[in-house]
């Protein structure tokens, strides 16, 4: 049992499918017959790169800092501590979108045919 949560704590980051958002193939198509309309495509792609980035950047921090000696949570935070950097990064990214995301997103339309 305690192999398999060790398993579990230690897994890396991954960035969460959204719940109700499109699927990536819905966004774009090789023979152009699907389209997202541009705000459907601006927000998952804001999603994307924002989960991606705070995602990988929490993932970071924590492989710098060790267990405190005082307050540590124990097992518990141990177990759920993805979830938690999950739900970081989900909110960061929502808070940044704009800022963050925007510019990519504007540079990623220059480049893609109308």
């Amino acid at each position: 049992m305690s192999a398999m949560v060790s398993s579990i704590s230690s897994m890396p980051f991954q960035p969460p499918a959204a719940a109700g958002k499109l699927p990536a193939s819905a966004l774009t198509s090789k023979d152009g017959a699907k389209s997202a309309k541009p705000e459907e495509l601006k927000e998952a792609f804001g999603d994307f790169v924002g989960n991606t980035f705070y995602g990988q950047l929490i993932a970071s921090m924590r492989k710098t800092v060790d267990k405190p000696a005082y307050f540590h949570g124990g097992r518990g935070e141990e177990v759920f501590q993805g979830q938690l950097d999950q739900m970081l990064a989900e909110k960061l990214s929502d808070a940044t979108q704009e800022q963050f995301a925007g510019p990519m997103f504007e540079l990623f339309m220059l480049g893609r045919p109308n």
